[in-house]
């Protein structure tokens, strides 16, 4: 009998949602990382994905086991690996949420900084605390953090091996919103579903352009936009919007995702 996947995709109509689920830590080791990129690929028709997680905490983070005896060789393979999973997440062509709940260190935390958004739960708790045994953050958690708090903030959460606090992190700006513990879920879903339900082709237009930015600028941005904006008035999307907003006022368009 084949061992059960400890990540799946769930799909709630055109939304992807990718759980992880391997008790009762959900720890990062080959076997995850293989799985989660085998979820990852089952989502190429999704128009949305939420990230979640089983169990009493998020993730504890990677299964420092695998580091016993790995060698230089080894974990650079490992290493290429665990990027692939942030590299996947972030080139979606579709808006990514991050719901995280309870603890969330390493790896996990790191597969939440690949999303376009983080909502957490008041109690939860944050840590790339590799420090603890002598390594540092190898699923690009530092330049991510940097990239949304700080250079200044990366350095401290990282070599404080650390734990914070949701609103902590929301204050950096590393964290888009904090919910109550008992509506983190069901908020989040409905939220990644309207995400679902829009312009598709907009949303994955909107992350170029902030791609864009961040690799070039404000400027550098300016001069990718005509090309980034204009394919839309050629989707299906754009001009029957248009056509309901100028015949039925704004907010009543519906959206097919093409």
């Amino acid at each position: 009998m084949p061992e059960r996947p400890r990540a799946r995709l769930e799909r709630e109509g055109d939304l992807g949602v990718l759980v992880i689920d391997d008790p009762p830590l959900n720890l990062f080791g080959p076997e995850l990382v293989g799985d989660v990129l085998a979820a990852l690929d089952e989502a190429g028709d999704v128009r949305a994905l939420l990230v979640r997680a089983e169990g009493d905490v998020f993730t504890g983070g990677a299964d420092v086991n695998v580091f016993d005896g790995m060698s230089v060789s080894d974990a650079e393979g490992f290493t290429r690996d665990l990027l692939a999973i942030t590299h996947r997440i972030e080139s979606l062509p579709f808006p990514t949420l991050a719901s995280v709940h309870a603890l969330c260190l390493t790896a996990g935390l790191e597969l939440s900084l690949a999303c376009d958004m983080i909502w957490a739960a008041e109690s939860a708790r944050f840590g790339l605390v590799e420090a603890v045994i002598g390594l540092t953050p190898l699923m690009g958690g530092t330049q991510r953090i940097a990239e949304r708090a700080g250079p200044a903030r990366a350095r401290e959460l990282v070599m404080s091996a650390g734990l914070y606090d949701a609103g902590t992190l929301e204050r950096w700006n590393v964290i888009s919103r904090v919910l109550p513990d008992d509506q983190l879920a069901e908020k989040s879903l409905r939220f990644a579903g309207r995400l679902a339900e829009g312009p598709t082709a907009a949303h994955a237009a909107t992350k170029d352009v902030v791609r864009a930015f961040l690799e070039e600028g404000v400027r550098g941005a300016d001069e990718r936009t005509p090309a980034i904006g204009a394919p839309l008035f050629g989707t299906r999307d754009l001009p029957r919007a248009v056509r309901s907003f100028l015949g039925e006022g704004p907010g009543k368009a519906t959206f097919e995702g093409r």
